[in-house]
């Protein structure tokens, strides 16, 4: 079977002809300055010209006026001889002067060109025409002459006309573009150096130590000395630099995180097989507890027996946090005094002194996960108590209150204690694991683990206020249910 026909995507594409560019951007600014500087100075080469050759034709003019006068005064005295010395004094060939009663008449005349003149009307104030007359007497050929006509200063008459060769103008127009072309030329290299130095100091300089950081970043971002060196302006640069160096400390802080969230895994998942076979001799030892007629064993093996069933949860699903997502939760209306009182018993707070004040009344539910609930409650109420206790100085008598409000059909949790306050260093990142307050026995995956529960269930926990005196923090889960029909028991009858 043949091959099937190449695709357009497919066929090679043909190389496109490619300028020479300097490729680094202190060499291009260099090359864009010096020829934007040149290029406005090569604007000015046509106004310039045209002044040049208008004040040159001037000038002859003047000089036909005088000599004009001079031989309307000498009259049938000025010979052959004469005239041609007049004439070349004044730098032309022949000389007419236009007036009312005679009209056009020749007051000086010389030898005759060959080529007939072109015509230059100094009158004429068109911009088209002022500009075109030096390319004209630039590029129109040599061994020509110029007509030009022009208004009389000296003599009275409509206009005067001069025929005079342009050879000497060409000449000297030349020279005055060439000078031009010398000074536009040094203007712009100074201009173009000058303007190149200021660039390089105020924008190329801190650019490539900005793209040196990001190459040392990339290489290694472990290298303390990979960071950008702010330099405090508070123009775009030091904008740049400042994100720059906010985004490697966020790099790094995330990379930190992950390698330690590996080594968590991978330490978990050594122990974790031998917690399971800990916690299944815990259990079975429950069950022997289970068959004593204690009535003391009897009134705790509860409590254990719940411990002992998160805990297995907790470890068949301890490294779902580092591969995957937590399990999905299965809501349900859960009574939340009671929630509070559980997660209040496993953070300990009353073996330490720390008074719980639960704004809930026992009839309140919320729609939850019980066991996520509890966890999210158990590290809350934790991160309270341990912030109490790790403040400095502390006299007053730690207390943490739990409330309950409803906006529509959401319910607020609120957990709020009489701290010292989170840090104000920590609070962008408080909610990511490992961000810890810096404390030696804490891990920074409470709050984040927490989060992540909370947003499971279609709601969120956020930091709702803190400061000297204390911090709340807001659970919102979604959905209100109705408070839950109290719980009445039975009176005990005697029997015979």
């Amino acid at each position: 079977m043949a091959d099937a026909a190449p695709t357009p995507q497919e066929l090679p594409r043909p190389k496109r002809p490619r300028f020479f560019w300097p490729g680094g951007l202190s060499a291009r600014l260099l090359t864009l300055t010096v020829l934007f500087v040149a290029g406005g100075g090569a604007l000015a080469f046509p106004p310039a010209l045209a002044s040049f050759e208008r004040q040159w034709l001037l000038e002859r003019v003047r000089g036909a006026e005088t000599v004009s006068r001079f031989a309307d005064i000498a009259k049938s005295s000025v010979g052959g001889p004469q005239r041609e010395q007049l004439l070349r004094g004044a730098g032309v060939e022949w000389v007419a002067v236009q007036t009312k009663d005679e009209g056009l008449h020749l007051v000086l005349q010389g030898k005759r060109s060959s080529q007939t003149p072109y015509f230059v009307d100094l009158r004429n104030g068109a911009p088209a025409a002022w500009l075109a007359a030096p390319v004209q007497t630039l590029f129109g050929g040599s061994g020509r002459s110029v007509r030009v006509r022009a208004e009389p200063r000296f003599i009275s008459a409509q206009f005067i006309e001069v025929v005079a060769p342009d050879a000497e103008l060409r000449r000297e127009l030349l020279a005055y573009l060439w000078r031009m072309v010398v000074i536009v030329a040094l203007v712009a290299s100074t201009a173009g150096v000058l303007v190149y130095l200021s660039l390089n100091f105020f924008l190329v300089r801190p650019m490539q130590r900005i793209t040196n950081a990001m190459e040392r970043f990339r290489a290694d971002p472990e290298d303390a000395g990979a960071g950008v060196q702010l330099s405090g302006r508070r123009d775009e640069i030091g904008r740049a630099e400042a994100e720059l160096d906010r985004m490697q400390a966020d790099l790094r802080a995330a990379l930190s995180s992950r390698a330690r969230l590996a080594a968590l895994g991978e330490a978990v998942a050594k122990i974790n097989h031998d917690l399971k076979n800990m916690l299944t001799s815990a259990q079975i030892a429950s069950e022997r507890l289970a068959a004593l007629k204690d009535p003391k064993v009897s009134q705790a093996l509860p409590r254990l027996e719940r411990a002992l069933d998160r805990a297995v949860k907790l470890a068949s699903g301890v490294l779902a946090y580092g591969k995957t997502q937590e399990a999905a939760p299965e809501p349900r209306a859960v009574p939340l005094a009671a929630a509070i009182e559980s997660a209040a018993e496993e953070a300990r707070l009353a073996e330490r002194g720390i008074a719980l004040s639960i704004g809930v009344a026992a009839t309140d539910q919320v729609n939850a996960d019980p066991d996520q609930l509890h966890r999210i409650l158990a590290n809350l109420l934790r991160n309270a108590r341990e912030a109490i206790e790790h403040q400095e100085g502390r006299r007053a008598k730690g207390r943490i209150t739990v409330s309950l409000t409803r906006a529509g059909e959401v319910s607020l949790v609120r957990v709020t204690d009489n701290g010292p306050g989170v840090p104000e260093r920590v609070r962008e990142r408080l909610f990511q694991p490992f961000a810890g307050f810096g404390r030696p026995d804490s891990t920074g995956l409470g709050l984040a683990i927490a989060r992540e529960l909370a947003q499971a269930h279609g709601g969120d926990l956020t930091l709702a206020a803190t400061g000297p005196k204390g911090s709340t923090f807001e659970l919102r889960l979604p959905g209100a249910p109705p408070p839950a029909a109290p719980v009445r028991r039975k009176s005990a009858k005697s029997t015979t």
